[in-house]
């Protein structure tokens, strides 16, 4: 018995080696297949990736396409300020006709004022100037009949009073104060004393009746103040 003892261990320890060898080839398998698993995970989102690496290329292109069309777009600016350059200085040129053809219309109106307007300086405070204009007119009538001046504020007569003043002030109707209308030392006179809105243009215009014509300025004086008896 004692003599195959030592047969057995030995046998014992060659099937432990066979065990340890098998054991380590089953773990030398098992590593490999864990790194093989792992070269596939990382090749598959290597390969997941690719088309996001394609929509930033896409996108670069699309960031190159809008600067190229920037580019182009700041050309055609250049062409529009110039354009706009142009146009302003024509701009320019018609506002010189424009300012030289409104002197040539003052010139000719200032040879006509002194053709028909008379400016007469005046020693009375109130007034600074008297003016004539042998142009004023009648200003037409609706009325028919023997007239009567009338002032009570609401007849043909008075209205047309107000047209005549409106008319030899060059104001608008509209915009007058009618501070007085009276009586002008005969049956068919009559004296206005008007003002603009804001009290800077003052006047005290002399009417005339003329038959189956209407009321006519006669003289009209441009006034200092309104701090005066009407």
């Amino acid at each position: 018995m004692n003599e195959r003892e030592p047969d057995l261990s030995r046998v014992e320890r060659k099937k432990g080696r066979n065990r340890n060898k098998l054991l380590n080839i089953m773990i030398a398998v098992v590593v490999l297949l864990i790194i093989i698993a792992t070269v596939a995970i990382f090749s598959g989102n290597k390969d997941d990736k690719k088309p996001d690496n394609t929509e930033e290329t896409t996108n670069d292109t699309i960031v190159n396409d809008e600067e190229s069309e920037d580019i182009e777009d700041g050309g055609q600016d250049s062409e529009e300020e110039d354009s706009v350059e142009g146009d302003n200085t024509a701009t320019d040129e018609n506002k010189s006709d424009s300012n030289s053809n409104h002197e040539n219309e003052r010139n000719t109106d200032s040879t006509e004022e002194s053709d028909s307007i008379t400016r007469i300086p005046s020693e009375d405070n109130i007034i600074a100037e008297t003016v004539v204009d042998s142009a004023w007119k009648p200003i037409g009538t609706t009325q028919t009949g023997e007239h009567v001046s009338l002032y009570d504020g609401v007849s043909d007569d008075w209205n047309e009073k107000k047209q005549a003043l409106a008319y030899a002030t060059g104001l608008p109707q509209e915009s007058m104060i009618f501070l007085k209308i009276k009586n002008g030392g005969g049956p068919q006179k009559s004296i206005g004393i008007v003002s603009s809105r804001d009290s800077t243009l003052k006047y005290r215009v002399y009417l005339e009746w003329v038959d189956g014509e209407g009321w006519k300025p006669v003289k009209m004086d441009k006034l200092t103040t309104l701090d005066f008896e009407y």
